[in-house]
């Protein structure tokens, strides 16, 4: 299961972070126009850090995309085998 989460982490940090590109705006501005810790944006970009599902929201619209466009190119990337238990039920 822990191999999984990191798995999800890191393609999370990587969506984050090609959306950040594309927005041409820094961690910086970012962190600042939602109120979050720059070293907790890098280390969600970096795959370090979880984060909730309020901090991801605020991401979203920080990137000025819906939260559905992340979840959904997150779930594209996993895959539709993509599970946290070992043995589906």
């Amino acid at each position: 299961m822990q191999e999984n989460k990191i798995r999800l982490q890191k393609t999370l940090a990587a969506i984050v972070k090609k959306h950040r590109n594309a927005s041409k705006k820094s961690i910086s501005l970012l962190s600042n126009e939602i109120m979050l810790a720059k070293s907790l944006w890098s280390d969600l970009e970096s795959g370090k850090k979880d984060p909730q599902l309020s901090t991801l929201w605020r991401i979203a619209e920080a990137l000025d995309i819906p939260l559905s466009a992340i979840i959904k190119e997150l779930e594209e990337k996993m895959g539709e085998d993509f599970s946290f238990f070992d043995d589906k039920y």
